[in-house]
């Protein structure tokens, strides 16, 4: 079973996750970066959207109990936890236009991908936005915090960092950490049509301004 389908339509890149609830493991992580070299690589204006193809899940974040029962909690938190960092830090950064579709339950390690975009798009009637670390006694790392950060709205971010609060899509729009909650039908063509027009902008340009703005996540950068 595949972790993710990528397509292409004129100039925007489809990204697709594939593999049930999309938790985030060693396998995932490499189809994660395989999709994004590919996309990188490419020449010209782009934009890209990311997805899920589940009726419940966009993510569910980290498949953290196999990873524990296999390596072990040092491993965990020297080895796989930085390289998820990374892989945030990189859609966070990406050198083009990012917008999110979020098809369902999008928490944990999944909401924290999904602040990294440029925007989001939500479904108005199914799925929930959720950071439960606290409830779950596993506090925010500083990389972690900074792209949450990256939410529209700090306050809203906040409220849902300290609390857990799971939003479905109409109520996360009204916190102003979700741009648009729409129906089913309605979501991925909304995402699509953003991207096609935001895949106008010239790709150098857009990227010096969005990693700019993004400054604060500079300190996070590999130094080798």
């Amino acid at each position: 079973m595949s972790w993710i389908n990528l397509n292409r339509d004129g100039d925007v890149w489809l990204m697709t996750l594939c593999h049930g609830d999309n938790r985030f493991n060693n396998e995932s992580l490499a189809a994660w970066h395989d999709a994004l070299d590919t996309i990188e690589a490419s020449e010209g204006n782009a934009a890209l959207v990311i997805t899920a193809d589940d009726a419940k899940f966009f993510s569910n974040g980290i498949d953290i109990e196999p990873i524990l029962a296999e390596h072990g909690y040092d491993y965990f938190v020297s080895d796989f936890a930085p390289r998820l960092e990374q892989l945030f830090l990189r859609v966070a950064r990406f050198p083009m236009p990012v917008a999110f579709a979020l098809n369902g339950h999008t928490y944990a390690g999944g909401a924290i991908m999904a602040s990294a975009g440029d925007i989001r798009f939500m479904r108005a009637d199914r799925g929930r936005f959720c950071f439960p670390e606290v409830n779950i006694k596993i506090p925010f790392t500083p990389l972690m915090t900074e792209v949450v950060r990256l939410l529209p709205s700090t306050a809203g971010a906040w409220e849902m960092m300290s609390t857990g609060a799971a939003w479905g899509g109409v109520e996360a729009v009204a916190k102003g950490v979700i741009e648009h909650a729409l129906s089913e039908t309605e979501l991925l063509p909304t995402a699509m049509a953003w991207a096609a027009e935001m895949a106008k902008k010239d790709r150098a340009t857009y990227t010096l301004i969005k990693r700019r703005f993004r400054k604060s996540l500079d300190e996070f950068l590999p130094t080798s």
